[in-house]
């Protein structure tokens, strides 16, 4: 019954036929069954998981408390009608300028698109691009989720954005993901010159599934299986100038091992995320598995690498993150851990965590000065 009232007030205000709004934090108390703070969409009925995917705003593949509460305010139509695949597309600010769903690959795939954010007064004629991928297990998810993010460096006049989709496992398997998240970087590139782009000066930043792909594309630069030969840009270099990873998985048949007793997933299973990613079950293709791991190719040319993760993550452990970062240092590259203790899968995650991320980007992009090292932080309480 909680579903049938719940999905009654989302078709109502969907179409606009009531102005009353019930308690949206009882109600997701009353959806999140296993009590982790979000709704996770083995929660919901199959028929209803659309409108999740469109309260979906940071495309992680979860609702949180914050999203479900910023769905039932908006107190009217969604601008993507009930069924459609597009989730609903955040405002952008009159400082950004948007192209949106640019194909970047040479196809007519819709996954296989970008969205350009400008400043429409940009500080120099020549910015650095900050490129986002977005999450959602590599099954799920979409490109909108980057503008969000992006679109407070973007409103700054410093920075370019670029959100890229990429195919989910549902089309293709491992390595189609960082074939198009190459092409997507060639494709920036090799249009540097037309958008008044730094092409030395690009970025990646991802979280969850798209942290994964963000650290792939720093760890594997110059790596020819990896590379794929898709779109008209293949003379172009994919090398990113460094890289954010939110969250995301770094070593695929480390995941089951390092999780603890109260991990959301089985990570070993053949229908987790990993093993639909590669293509089957992660400990029956380790050599697979290993492939589409970003420590598999750590090197001593790697870019620098800011990692953010919660100690409480049910979805990607911790020590994850860890990994990654103890390997990075071991081979002499610049790598900062920010940990967030009692931190979620993207909850919990206290405001200083932005700043330093754009200390970050304003280092390693503009040469600003900043003081960037390992960080531990109390988690907090708002998510």
């Amino acid at each position: 019954m909680k579903w049938i009232r719940w999905m009654v007030w989302v078709g109502a205000v969907s179409v606009g036929w009531t102005q009353e709004r019930p308690d949206a934090d009882a109600m997701f108390r009353r959806l999140d069954r296993n009590g982790d703070g979000r709704i996770a969409p083995d929660e919901a009925p199959e028929r209803f998981r659309e409108v999740l995917r469109r309260m979906d705003r940071n495309g992680d593949g979860y609702i949180s408390r914050e999203e479900h509460r910023a769905w039932f305010a908006q107190r009217g139509a969604p601008s993507s009608p009930p069924g459609s695949r597009r989730p609903e597309a955040p405002p952008l600010p009159d400082s950004i300028r948007l192209e949106p769903d640019i194909p970047y690959a040479g196809t007519d795939h819709p996954r296989q698109r970008l969205d350009v954010l400008l400043p429409r007064h940009p500080n120099s004629s020549n910015l650095p691009v900050v490129v986002f991928i977005h999450g959602g297990a590599w099954m799920q998810g979409d490109k909108f989720a980057g503008r969000n993010q992006l679109a407070p460096l973007v409103a700054s006049g410093d920075f370019a954005g670029v959100s890229i989709g990429y195919r989910l496992s549902g089309d293709a398997v491992f390595p189609a993901q960082i074939h198009d998240c190459k092409a997507a970087i060639r494709w920036i590139r090799a249009n540097a010159t037309k958008y008044g782009w730094d092409p030395e000066k690009i970025a990646v930043w991802g979280s969850s599934a798209g942290g994964h792909l963000a650290l792939l594309l720093g760890t594997s630069g110059g790596v020819p299986e990896l590379e794929g030969s898709l779109g008209p840009w293949t003379n172009q270099s994919s090398r990113v100038a460094c890289v954010v990873n939110f969250f995301g998985p770094s070593q695929l048949d480390a995941m089951g091992r390092m999780s603890g007793p109260d991990s959301a997933i089985a990570h070993d299973a053949a229908d987790s995320p990993e093993s639909r990613l590669i293509g089957g079950p992660v400990q029956e293709h380790l050599d697979k598995a290993r492939a589409a791991s970003p420590i598999t190719y750590v090197s001593s040319d790697d870019p620098p690498f800011l990692h953010v993760h919660g100690t409480r993550d049910r979805l990607v452990p911790y020590g994850q993150a860890k990994a990654i970062h103890e390997a990075l240092r071991a081979a002499g590259v610049s790598s900062v851990l920010i940990t967030v203790e009692g931190g979620g899968h993207g909850q919990g995650f206290p405001p200083e965590v932005r700043v330093i991320v754009r200390e970050f980007l304003y280092h390693y992009l503009l040469g600003r000065p900043a003081q960037l090292q390992d960080r531990t932080m109390p988690g907090s309480s708002s998510s």
